[in-house]
């Protein structure tokens, strides 16, 4: 078998590919899933809190800059196997499925939150003023002013975290969730044979190539209005 064949025969074999993508792609659709609900609830808690801070409640924004700062040090996997393996031990369980939500969904608040809250920073001192000036007061400056603005300016880097926390779901696989790579290596296993990790490969490309494209798209449509 020359070179080329047996790259073929290990990487690219018909045969297992034939008999393992339907698992692919019933991971495919696990992976959507739980990243549509990873990145929907992640956002919307960390702006959820960046809107707290505005409030200047000194001891309510000593705890929100504690936990943001916690699970921004903490890497997603730790968190992942320490909801999984350790919340059982006090009564709370969690599927592997909702673990990794858990976990994804904490790291995205974190980052979220500061990159709301330095948006809202960044909003020039004059919106605040002039709304002041027009009778308005705090909460109406803040939600009709101040957050159109902030959430504009917060959209490049949001794209690029919601893009790499979306990756992070390939972490499922540790506590048996079944997206992408969880199948990819159930089938390697079983066929003993690394095609459905290629299948897997191929699976992440078309999953998350066009959210590259659009999440440049949205950087260049966002920029010029800053």
């Amino acid at each position: 078998m020359s070179g080329w064949e047996g790259f073929a025969f290990s990487f690219l074999n018909a045969r297992v590919a034939a008999e393992y993508w339907p698992k692919i792609l019933e991971g495919l659709g696990v992976t959507v899933a739980l990243a549509v609900l990873v990145v929907v609830s992640g956002l919307l808690l960390g702006l959820g809190l960046a809107v707290l801070r505005c409030l200047g409640v000194r001891p309510l924004n000593w705890a929100i800059v504690f936990l943001v700062d916690l699970f921004r040090a903490l890497p997603p996997l730790v968190l992942i196997v320490l909801i999984y393996f350790g919340l059982p031990a006090a009564g709370i369980g969690f599927s592997g499925f909702w673990a990794t939500w858990l976990a994804l969904t904490l790291v995205l608040t974190a980052f979220a939150e500061e990159i709301f809250w330095g948006s809202i920073r960044a909003v020039p001192k004059g919106q605040w003023e002039a709304g002041r000036a027009l009778g308005l007061r705090f909460l109406p400056i803040l939600r009709r002013i101040v957050l159109p603005q902030a959430i504009r300016i917060a959209v490049p880097p949001l794209t690029n975290r919601t893009i790499a926390i979306t990756k992070g779901t390939a972490l499922g696989s540790v506590v048996a969730v079944s997206e992408i790579l969880g199948a990819a290596q159930s089938g390697m296993a079983f066929s003993g044979n690394p095609t459905p990790l290629m299948l897997g490969a191929a699976a992440y490309l078309a999953l998350f190539l066009p959210v590259v494209v659009a999440g440049r798209w949205v950087e260049t449509r966002f920029a010029w209005r800053r």
